[in-house]
């Protein structure tokens, strides 16, 4: 699908903070409001724009820990359909989160979380490595978390004071 320069830019702006609220989209977008709304829904009617999400620091809840774990899958595609159709029975867990066709040694990322360790390594060995198109996992466990999607974590309070030397 082919976007407007004026869809394009409500892209952009929707990307870097879901929560704009319309109002602002359309002045930013030198557009008028109902004119944003109308392209905006477009948008999500033809699944440009699928969902709405919020980058959640995890690590500072106390009890909300959990595992996050990054799967490199090796897989033997199905004639007439490549890879998609392992790739579908894979996202269909729960446990999935994301899954990416790749280049290089693997064919598929897949993203899983869980509650602890052992609780993502009985997913690999039970129900991921049990696939019949699957040939190998490597497994790796994501032990803290820097940057999402453009989101820097864990990023200490910045001293905005005026520095003032002699």
């Amino acid at each position: 699908m082919r976007l407007s320069e004026k869809e394009l830019e409500i892209v952009e702006i929707l990307e870097k903070d879901a929560r704009t609220p319309l109002e602002d989209v359309a002045k930013m977008a030198a557009i008028s409001v109902d004119e944003a709304a109308a392209l905006l829904e477009k948008l999500e009617q033809s699944r440009v724009i699928v969902r709405y999400t919020s980058a959640v620091d995890w690590a500072r809840i106390d009890g909300h820990e959990g595992v996050t774990a990054m799967i490199d899958v090796k897989v033997t595609p199905k004639r007439g359909v490549g890879f998609n159709e392992v790739a579908q029975r894979i996202y269909r867990y729960k446990e999935v989160s994301s899954v990416y066709l790749m280049s290089g040694a693997y064919d598929l990322s897949v993203i899983v979380e869980g509650r602890s360790m052992n609780e993502v390594a009985r997913f690999v060995s039970e129900k991921l490595s049990t696939l019949d198109s699957v040939l190998s996992t490597t497994t790796h466990f994501i032990l803290k978390k820097y940057k999402h999607d453009g989101t820097i974590f864990d990023q200490a309070d910045e001293d905005k004071r005026i520095v003032v030397s002699p």
